[in-house]
């Protein structure tokens, strides 16, 4: 993927890997599955995968590492959505163009409509986490056989 990317946008690739989880990642996971809002697959993915950074596909996909993702909810609290702005979910990553994808106890992912997280719009990219992951794995296929990053 990147090999040709200097020639083609005049500057160097960015980071593109998916990391594995180390001990501080698991232990992050640990703590993220007390948080009742997490769903089970998302803790079992992060004690695997500390986190994907796809900096150069399209405007970037990036799964943040359990730490970030307990850090932000700490700080932040959740995302309120659903009609009575009681659907809790929490921030898992952000696809690079300002938008993020945000995960509740029921395991479906939504994409913001705009950056902002007070009082957002949500849209549904995915059932559960591995279909999420799954469209993540087609939009760097996608991407790497025609330049296009696909639909997340």
């Amino acid at each position: 993927m990147t090999r040709e990317f200097e020639r083609r946008h005049g500057f160097p690739p960015g980071v593109n890997e998916v990391r594995l989880a180390d001990y501080a990642d698991q232990a992050a996971a640990c703590k993220l599955a007390q948080v009742s809002l997490v769903p089970a697959d998302l803790v079992t993915f992060y004690d695997s995968i500390g986190k994907v950074t796809w900096a150069d596909v399209g405007n970037g996909y990036f799964v943040d590492p359990a730490a970030d993702v307990l850090l932000r909810f700490k700080q932040y609290g959740t995302v309120d959505a659903g009609a009575d702005q009681k659907d809790r979910r929490l921030v898992i990553g952000s696809n690079g163009g300002g938008l993020s994808y945000v995960v509740g106890p029921d395991g479906v992912i939504h994409r913001t409509r705009t950056a902002s997280l007070d009082e957002p719009e949500l849209d549904q990219v995915a059932d559960d986490v591995r279909q999420f992951l799954e469209l993540l794995e087609r939009s760097l296929t996608r991407f790497v056989a025609n330049g296009e990053p696909g639909c997340l």
